[in-house]
């Protein structure tokens, strides 16, 4: 197989491409650093592209070496043929090669298997020859032999109709057949366990679909109710179409007497043998489909997540809300440092409302706090409209903004947090990470396996191995977009930079409590077994603020400090003018000069110098800065105060395949359906929405008893949206 061709043609880029991407990836590089600094040797391929490379090269690699083993292994057995070999060569799929290697493959005792020790393969054959003049049951009488377990004609024939049956039953040709057509014309078909019993699949209990139809959401909510023994499940299809189709490949002489015998084979071959595995080969297909999908879903959110803008040079409270255990609170600077903590009672009605009020008004004026962030957990509610109340009574300008508190729990309970937080309980180590998460929810998710993070959905039910690389691969990817300020990191957010595992990350952090802050990229190499590679990959992500040099401070990478530094100088500029950023004309002034002679001279191409034009112009920058703040409230609506017509204004919270849920303001988020998104036909709300949007919605039904409100996107009059939450 022709890797590189192959990969060239699924991906659509050229042979060149895929060929330098793949060496750089073998030679230890990592996607980040491709995608960056290596953009001459792969014409700019970007992260995603090369993360869809390195899945499909492994998955090509895993292909030729299974290959590899199932050719081994007919060989051992002197059962390889040419028409065997070129089978297995011209294979695609690993499917294709499993289809071809079944027959060669070891079973466990099977009644063909015992059929054949009985001495009736001969037997077998002479059925399958068809012969019209041959009689089949007088050839049969001559296989009778008790001492074999064959004592009369009826049991040698059925026995080399099982020996059929499997032979049937292992045709790669007919198990491809069979699946596809079972994928093309299958029926998905679901009843209740108890269709009396009350449950949320209750949209299942009587529910069919064609295969090639169902929504992927929907196979991940069936599998889970049938693990939950709630459904039922069976995959239907045309059995009498597909079996006919079988006999009349297998049965080359309808008048023949062997042809009734060979027919029932092929019957029983499909119904014993064929069908309940390829039903759980499709059923396996539709997950694997369902869950790719949902992992690609699960990684966009979360990717849209952790890039949530930070809410800069503003104090923070966070209040992590309860009811018998009280509001765990705590309050964090402009750099996350901890300044206050405490707890106060005010979610039930014994509770001193009036004292838990004084607690938090004193908080918000020693500490001069800007901004309330509420976890939305249990008691949200509650202390929602207890912090709207504190509010209208500060003496300062104070709002607050309900946060996911998916994975503070966990946070708070995990080493890390004790490592960080040794003097707080777990309670208040959670309130400290609700605060900080509004403050710079990248550095502080990182914290938290990104599975209980909350924005997918099914992540339970899909391969969880495949779903930690890809949700790891998105954490990498945010945190070296954006870089990292080596100096304040810590060591989980560290330990996903490009080239740093978790060991290195936690001797940057040892080594700068030992020796004070870093001052520049080159003392990296100090750090204990941050070796030469280490640094090549790292140090274009890793920033210094206030270092010696202001290009330690830019994505410009230290290989390339000698370019940029001729670059500046060329164009009339000093290191000193950039770090005073009065370098407004650099893009002028390099308009005019040969950028590509420049970068040939230092063995670079022209995307590298372009990049370092524009990182010269923003040293430091965020690429988060360029997005909007969260919608931050000062008073709070109920879901009774709400009606049909209303305009409001929410933030999108989470993306599914069936719609986006927004959070307008009064708890429960409302879910704006696919078809209610847009005027025009989307295939998914993501072609329109991404996590944190705020967005305009109409109110079209609310629900109160069970906690829905339905939203639109639709026909809505902008005008209108200063209405009720502005």
């Amino acid at each position: 197989m022709d890797m590189i061709k192959q990969l060239a043609e699924e991906l659509g880029i050229r042979e060149g491409q895929v060929r330098a991407a793949v060496e750089l990836i073998d030679d230890g590089n990592t996607i980040p650093f491709i995608a960056r600094y290596r953009k001459e040797a792969t014409g700019s391929l970007d992260d995603t592209i090369l993360r869809k490379l390195h899945d499909r090269l492994e998955y090509l690699r895993n292909l030729e070496q299974r290959r590899e083993d199932v050719i081994r292994l007919i060989t051992e057995q002197d059962k390889m043929t040419e028409e065997l070999r070129v089978k297995l060569v011209q294979a695609k799929t690993l499917q294709e090669i499993e289809d071809i290697y079944r027959p060669y493959k070891p079973k466990r005792r099977t009644r063909a298997m015992m059929a054949k020790e009985k001495g009736l393969e001969p037997l077998a054959e002479l059925l399958l020859a068809q012969r019209k003049e041959e009689d089949v049951e007088a050839a049969a009488a001559g296989y009778i032999d008790a001492e074999k377990g064959v004592e009369d004609a009826q049991q040698a024939l059925a026995g080399a109709m099982d020996i059929i049956a499997e032979q049937v039953s292992d045709n790669a040709k007919y198990r491809k057949f069979i699946r596809s057509k079972t994928l093309q014309t299958g029926m998905l078909s679901v009843k209740a366990a108890d269709a009396e019993k009350e449950s949320v699949y209750t949209n299942y209990y009587d529910f069919s679909e064609p295969v090639a139809k169902i929504a992927n959401h929907r196979v991940l909510a069936i599998n889970r109710g049938e693990k939950e023994e709630i459904l039922h499940v069976k995959l239907e299809v045309d059995a009498e179409e597909l079996k006919a189709a079988l006999q009349r490949d297998m049965i080359s002489e309808p008048s023949a007497p062997a042809a009734e015998y060979v027919g029932a084979a092929v019957c029983d071959a499909y119904d014993r043998l064929i069908a309940p595995s390829i039903e759980n080969e499709v059923r396996n297909i539709l997950t694997d489909e369902a869950g790719e999908k949902a992992i690609h879903l699960f990684s966009e959110n979360l990717k849209q997540l952790l890039l949530q803008p930070p809410i800069r040079k503003r104090v923070v409270m966070g209040l992590d809300p309860g009811f018998r255990t009280g509001c765990k609170m705590a309050v964090v600077d402009e750099t996350g440092k901890v300044l206050d903590t405490g707890i106060v009672y005010c979610t039930l009605e014994h509770h001193d409302k009036q004292k838990a009020k004084k607690v938090l008004l004193d908080v918000i004026e020693k500490n001069a706090v800007d901004i309330i962030s509420i976890g939305n957990g249990t008691a949200s509610r509650e202390t929602e409209l207890f912090a709207a109340e504190v509010i209208r009574e500060a003496s300062r300008d104070v709002k607050y903004v309900i946060v996911s508190e998916a994975g503070a729990s966990v946070y708070s309970a995990s080493e890390l947090a004790a490592e960080e937080f040794p003097e707080y309980d777990v309670a208040l180590r959670s309130a400290v990470s609700i605060a900080r998460r509004l403050e710079d929810p990248l550095a502080e998710l990182v914290k938290i396996d990104p599975k209980a993070i909350g924005v997918g959905q099914y992540q339970h039910d899909m391969n969880q191995k495949r779903l930690g690389e890809a949700l790891g691969g998105v954490v990498e990817a945010c945190v070296n977009n954006v870089g990292v300020d080596v100096n304040t990191a810590s060591a989980p957010l560290l330990s996903y930079v490009s080239g740093i595992n978790s060991g290195i990350a936690k001797n940057i952090v040892a080594y700068r409590e030992e020796e004070g802050k870093f001052t520049s990229r080159a003392q990296l190499k100090k750090v204990k077994k941050l070796g030469s590679k280490a640094f090549e990959q790292c140090a274009g992500f890793l920033r210094i603020l206030d270092g010696k040099n202001i290009l330690d401070n830019t994505a410009v990478h230290p290989e390339s400090y000698a370019l940029a530094e001729e670059l500046i100088r060329t164009c009339g500029y000093t290191l000193e003018d950039v770090k005073e950023q009065k370098i407004g004309d650099l893009k002028k002034k390099a308009e005019k000069i040969d950028l590509s002679a420049i970068a040939a001279q230092h063995g670079v191409g022209l995307p590298t110098v372009q990049d370092m034009i524009e990182e010269l112009l923003k040293p430091g920058r965020d690429p988060r800065d360029e997005l909007p703040e969260p919608v931050l409230r000062t008073d709070v609506l109920s879901m009774e105060q709400l009606k049909a017509g209303m305009v409001m204004r929410g933030t999108v919270r989470n993306i599914t395949d069936f719609g986006a849920f927004v959070d307008i303001g009064v708890h429960q988020d409302g879910l704006v359906h696919i078809s209610q998104i847009s005027s025009r036909f989307i295939k998914h709300p993501m072609d329109i929405l991404s996590i944190g949007d705020v967005v305009t919605v109409k109110i079209v039904d609310i629900d109160v008893k069970k906690g829905r409100i339905s939203l639109t996107m639709r026909n809505i009059d902008n005008d209108l949206c200063n209405v009720a939450n502005s």
